[in-house]
């Protein structure tokens, strides 16, 4: 893996399983009233849905490449075909909060959760929604609770992302317990192991920072972001050989990045 995964795109869990539900007949998108003519309880109320589930997983694809203005277009589809589809008000929710619209991406999800409260994606991508909003202290439950889903694939996502959300706040006690449940729950995340090693570094726990680094990718796999905490690390540690070997390697593979601009500032406590 070269460097780490954009975080914005790692906080998301956005899934658009097939499920049975029935549906009413009219909903809105955007403010917009989007009829059905599917019946509750009718026969083809499952085909519906699967048709609508297909349409999601489009709106997704597209939401994830930014196209945002189809992605839209797709999930009001979706609710043509189901009106009460609780994870397509949740992907309308990030599509809306990636474009700024703050109030339409909060009815979103209100409604989504609405439709289905114990949604574990939902739940997390609400939390990583308030966290964004500067309701940090508020999307600790959501996260929580999302993690303590049984039927939950991923649950050190959200544990991941309320050790993102409370450094954002500067809470680095609690960042820490959330950062090091994720981990408990997936070793393998790069995220994870970074925020910690990161972490430690601030707090001056060289050793522990040391220990979470090792555990990231190296040498020609290791991105800007990985080799400019490595030259902190050895610098704080006294290394001075391996910090000069990593800030070498920083400004010869990536001359332009905000990591290579913060070495040659000496900005090594930003």
């Amino acid at each position: 893996m070269r460097g780490l995964p954009n975080l914005r795109l790692a906080a998301l869990a956005v899934t658009v399983a097939v499920l049975n539900g029935s549906c009413t007949t009219t909903t809105e998108v955007n403010g917009q009233p989007v009829a059905s003519n599917q019946r509750p309880g009718t026969p083809n109320e499952p085909d519906a849905r699967k048709r609508a589930s297909i349409r999601l997983q489009l709106a997704a694809t597209y939401y994830q490449k930014g196209q945002f203005s189809i992605a839209i277009e797709e999930i009001q589809n979706a609710l043509k075909l189901d009106p009460n589809y609780a994870e397509a008000y949740g992907l309308l929710g990030l599509v809306n909060m990636d474009q700024g619209k703050r109030d339409e991406a909060e009815a979103n999800f209100q409604r989504a959760l609405q439709l289905d409260n114990d949604n574990p994606e939902i739940l997390n991508n609400y939390g990583w929604f308030l966290c964004q909003s500067g309701r940090e202290r508020q999307s600790i439950d959501y996260f929580k609770r999302a993690a303590a889903a049984k039927t939950y694939a991923t649950p050190a996502m959200p544990m991941q992302n309320a050790g993102l959300c409370m450094l954002r706040i500067k809470d680095l006690t609690a960042a820490e317990e959330y950062l090091k449940h994720s981990f408990e729950l997936d070793a393998s995340n790069p995220i994870t192991k970074y925020q910690l090693s990161r972490l430690y570094l601030k707090l001056g726990q060289l050793e522990r920072a040391r220990f979470y680094y090792g555990l990231l990718p190296s040498g020609q796999d290791a991105g800007a972001e990985v080799l400019w905490l490595g030259v902190r690390i050895a610098r704080a540690e006294g290394d001075a050989r391996t910090e000069q070997q990593l800030a070498t390697d920083l400004r010869r593979r990536f001359p332009d990045s905000r990591e290579a601009a913060a070495l040659r500032r000496e900005a090594f406590d930003e």
